[in-house]
């Protein structure tokens, strides 16, 4: 399967009002099949990266595109080949799960065979299939996290953007989770995340970029940027 660039960022930088750039000349490349981590401390600027990415965000100065499609000027194409878990689902809690299951999959357009047997694989994988005729509004954290998931998988995305996505998690789900990035990477999704959990990233990703006070401070191939170190360790050496 040859490689295409499935996100690129280019010069990217937002503020909000005064002088300080919450993301300041952003420049990444995720390829299809990358598993890409996305680092910093809280406030380092990776939400305002990701919502930019995924068109929450407006913003003026630089470009990103995905699968080659400007997310400015063409944002319904790079819509259709992305899905988005933001750290805190927020789901329509007057809706029972399958309700927004169906939703979603008639937003991406899915038949009923399709999204049946999908629905019901990530169901079971995710154990919460007996809770889905439950409104969303009953369900605790990890299980509204899990229906965001499954609700994001429902279309087969191209390019998975999460925004930590293990928080909240319960081990199971959070190692179900990594399996399924893992499965879709081998078929040539690219999935990009922000994390601060340093040693899932670690294991997890091929490539990282680390973001301090809106900027990339290092970036590359899990292999180039640890050099036989902890990413903890090369972590906290780029942040001094």
């Amino acid at each position: 399967m040859s490689e295409k660039a499935m996100l690129e960022i280019r010069n990217y930088s937002k503020s909000y009002g005064g002088e300080k750039k919450a993301a300041d000349d952003v420049s990444l490349t995720v390829m299809s099949g990358d598993i890409y981590g996305f680092i910093g401390h809280n406030g380092a600027g990776k939400s305002t990266t990701i919502r930019a990415v995924v068109g929450v965000l407006d913003f003026t100065e630089g470009e990103i595109f995905i699968d080659g499609h400007s997310v400015k000027t063409e944002p319904m194409e790079c819509k259709k080949v992305t899905a988005y878990i933001p750290d805190n689902p927020d789901l329509y809690e007057n809706l029972t799960g399958i309700q927004y299951l169906n939703f979603i999959a008639d937003v991406f357009d899915i038949g009923a065979a399709e999204r049946e047997e999908r629905i019901k694989k990530y169901a079971d994988t995710f154990e919460i299939t007996d809770a889905l005729g439950d409104q969303i509004g009953s369900y605790s954290h990890g299980m509204k996290q899990k229906v965001a998931i499954i609700s994001a998988l429902i279309h087969e995305p191209r390019l998975l953007v999460l925004d930590e996505p293990f928080v909240g998690l319960d081990p199971k789900a959070t190692f179900t989770l990594k399996e399924i990035m893992h499965d879709m990477c081998a078929k040539g999704t690219a999935v990009f995340f922000s994390t601060h959990v340093l040693d899932v990233a670690e294991k997890l990703c091929n490539k990282v970029a680390i973001i301090k006070q809106g900027r990339i401070i290092a970036s590359g191939t899990m292999e180039e940027l640890t050099e036989g170190h902890s990413l903890e360790e090369t972590f906290l050496e780029a942040d001094k």
